[in-house]
């Protein structure tokens, strides 16, 4: 899984540039067994997204279909029996990640690639990207290079957690720029945020016949505030880890578990609300081309 955003930003930064900066992707630090900890909310939003995935043309049912950043393949099958006629592709840049989704027993070719500059070895009839293009930059490039690998009448489906303000991410930075790291991790965590929905249909318009993109809030319900921490060791806090030695990060998860704690407030019942904000985008390439 590999990656920062794109898309001109709120503030009219333009991806790419030097202020737009990157949320830096560790490349070897996935860990499989934290990042599927909480599979069943982490793979919802993909189920959400292949629901929307319409059937394949019939001269397209038996080409390829991608898993672009399949991490464990945990969405993988899914795309199997959803596809039963296609040749399946599992793209990642984790080895971790993809020597799990090796050991499945599925029908699919795996492959080690940079998602930033990886291309299909034919027109796909489906890329399929689950939570893993947020970790890119230059989304004005990447979005319309990934439409023009598809095939005539070809599928492009997408989903990003968008998450500007989400306070879990906020509070990786804050804790960052005060203590003893703040030096080691400068320049590190910058965020350049996965845009606003109306900046990818710009982008995804002249390549499409049809188009849809919808937002869509998740209230996942944690045990405790110490459910979020160990959701950002296995993501956010990724690029802390591989910056700091053992103990810097063992102090450094120490001193966000306690701002979390004061940023989550538990419910009545003891539980707490962690709302997460995703992006989906739905493109069917043009059958002219």
């Amino acid at each position: 899984m590999n990656a920062a955003t794109g898309g001109e930003r709120a503030d009219g930064g333009r991806p790419g540039t030097a202020d737009a900066g990157r949320l830096v992707a560790p490349d070897r630090q996935w860990q499989p067994d934290l990042y599927l900890r909480y599979a069943a909310y982490r793979e919802r939003p993909a189920h959400d997204l292949l629901a929307q995935v319409p059937d394949l043309p019939e001269d397209l049912a038996g080409g390829l279909v991608v898993d672009l950043g399949c991490g464990p393949g945990n969405v993988t099958p899914h795309l199997a029996a959803r596809f039963p006629l296609a040749r399946l592709l599992g793209v990642d840049n984790a080895p971790a990640m993809l020597a799990r989704a090796r050991q499945l027993d599925l029908a699919a070719t795996w492959q080690e690639a940079d998602v930033a500059t990886w291309t299909p070895p034919e027109p796909a009839a489906l890329i399929f990207s689950n939570a893993v293009l947020q970790w890119l930059q230059d989304h004005h490039r990447l979005l319309p290079r990934l439409a023009g690998c598809l095939a005539p009448g070809g599928i492009l489906a997408v989903q990003m957690p968008a998450y500007l303000r989400a306070t879990s991410l906020t509070l990786v930075h804050d804790v960052a720029q005060d203590g003893p790291w703040a030096a080691a991790l400068e320049g590190r965590l910058r965020v350049n945020p996965v845009a606003e929905a109306a900046v990818y249909y710009d982008l995804l318009a002249p390549a499409c016949d049809t188009l849809d993109l919808w937002e869509t809030v998740y209230q996942h319900v944690m045990d405790g505030p110490d459910d979020i921490v160990t959701w950002s060791q296995g993501t956010a806090l990724l690029p802390v880890r591989e910056a700091l030695d053992a103990g810097g990060y063992a102090a450094f998860v120490e001193a966000y578990r306690a701002a979390v704690h004061r940023a989550y407030p538990r419910q009545p019942d003891g539980r707490v609300l962690f709302p997460f904000r995703r992006l989906f985008l739905l493109g069917r390439r043009r059958s002219g081309g």
